[in-house]
C-alpha cells in the first residue's frame, strides 16, 4: 500500500492534541469554582485581569513566529477571555441583578435555594439539576451570535467544514462570488475565535434545549443531540488524524473536543456522568492527575512543535 501524506494517520500527534484541549475542559470548570470559593471580594477583579491576560496572549500570538506558538497563544488566550470576561461577566451581572436559577422542570428559584436543594439531594444520593443564573442569561445573546454568523457565512472563507457546508447550501454555485476572499488570517485570532464561537454556539444550543419553554431536558431530542455530537466528534477526529502539523492539528482538536463535550454535558445533565470538576476540593487526587497529565501533554507539544522545530530549522 502507498503510504502517502494524504493517507497517513498521525495518531500520536492527534491524540496528544486532543488530550491537550480535552484536559482544558474540566480544568477550566474547576478554575471557575476555585476562584468563586477562594478569592472572596476580589473575584471579579481577578476575572477581569484574567480576561486582559487572555487578550494580551492573543495579541502576542499575532506577532509570534511559528504556527504552533500562534495556535497555543490563541487557545489559551481565548480560554482566558471566555472564562474571565464572558463567563464571569455574565456571572457578575446575574448576581448583581438577582437573576434566578432554573430547575429541570422550568421552575425559577433563587440561586441560593437551588444550591441548597442540590446539596440536600446529594446527601441522600440523589441529583437536583438546575441551570445557574449566568447560563440562564446566555440565550439572550442569541442576536449577537447571529451577527457573528453573518460575518462567518457571508464574509469568511474558513476551513470549517460546517461553515463551508452552510455556504454551499445557501449560495450554491454563487459561493465564490458572494464569499470573494478570506479576511486577514492571523492564526492566533482565528484560534481564539474558533474556541469562543464554538463554545458559545454549543452553550446556546444546550440552554435552549434545557428550557422547557422550548424543548426541556427530558425530551428525547436531547439524547438525539448528544448522540449526534458524539458521533460527529468521531468524524472530526478522523479528519484530524490526517493533519501533520502541530498547530493545525490542535485547531482541529478544538472542534473535536467541543463537539464531544456538548454530548458529555447532556449525559452530565441526566446524571449519567459524574461532574467531579465542579467540586475540585473534594476530588483533589483526580484533579491533580488531570492537571499533571495536562502539563505533560503541553510539554510534549512545546518540545516537539516549537523547540525541536527551531533546532531543525537552524540545521
Amino acid at each position: 500500500m502507498k503510504n502517502t501524506k494524504e493517507t497517513k494517520n498521525y495518531w500520536i500527534k492527534s491524540i496528544v492534541a486532543f488530550l491537550l484541549v480535552l484536559f482544558l475542559m474540566p480544568l477550566g470548570h474547576a478554575l471557575m469554582i476555585i476562584m468563586e470559593h477562594l478569592t472572596g471580594g476580589h473575584l471579579y477583579t481577578l476575572a477581569f485581569i484574567m480576561g486582559a491576560v487572555g487578550l494580551a496572549l492573543v495579541i502576542f500570538g499575532v506577532f509570534a513566529k511559528g504556527d504552533t506558538k500562534q495556535t497555543l497563544a490563541g487557545l489559551f488566550g481565548g480560554l482566558f477571555i471566555w472564562t474571565g470576561w464572558i463567563e464571569f461577566g455574565l456571572h457578575y451581572y446575574a448576581r448583581r441583578f438577582n437573576t434566578m436559577a432554573m430547575t429541570a422542570n422550568g421552575s425559577i428559584i433563587p440561586i441560593e435555594q437551588a444550591e441548597q436543594l442540590a446539596h440536600n439531594a446529594k446527601q441522600i444520593g440523589e441529583a437536583f439539576v438546575f441551570s445557574k443564573p449566568e447560563y440562564v442569561m446566555m440565550p439572550a445573546t442569541f442576536g449577537f451570535w447571529i451577527l457573528f454568523m453573518l460575518i462567518y457565512i457571508f464574509s469568511v472563507k474558513s476551513g470549517c467544514d460546517f461553515l463551508m457546508w452552510c455556504q454551499r447550501v445557501l449560495f450554491g454555485k454563487r459561493k465564490d462570488v458572494i464569499v470573494l476572499k478570506p479576511m486577514t488570517h492571523h492564526t492566533s485570532i482565528v484560534t481564539c475565535m474558533e474556541l469562543n464561537v464554538m463554545m458559545w454556539s454549543c452553550y446556546l444550543l444546550l440552554m435552549f434545549c434545557y428550557d422547557p419553554n422550548f424543548v426541556g431536558d427530558r425530551n428525547p431530542i436531547i439524547f438525539f443531540i448528544a448522540i449526534v455530537c458524539l458521533v460527529g466528534s468521531v468524524f472530526i477526529f478522523r479528519k484530524q488524524l490526517k493533519i501533520s502539523s502541530w498547530g493545525y492539528n490542535i485547531r482541529m482538536a478544538i472542534a473535536t473536543v467541543i463537539v464531544l463535550w456538548t454530548g458529555v454535558e447532556v449525559f452530565i445533565r441526566r446524571g449519567l456522568v459524574k461532574e467531579i470538576w465542579i467540586e475540585p476540593m473534594a476530588h483533589k487526587t483526580e484533579m491533580w492527575s488531570i492537571l499533571i497529565s495536562f502539563i505533560i501533554v503541553a510539554a510534549i507539544i512545546i518540545i516537539n512543535g516549537i523547540v525541536l522545530k527551531k533546532k531543525r530549522t537552524k540545521i
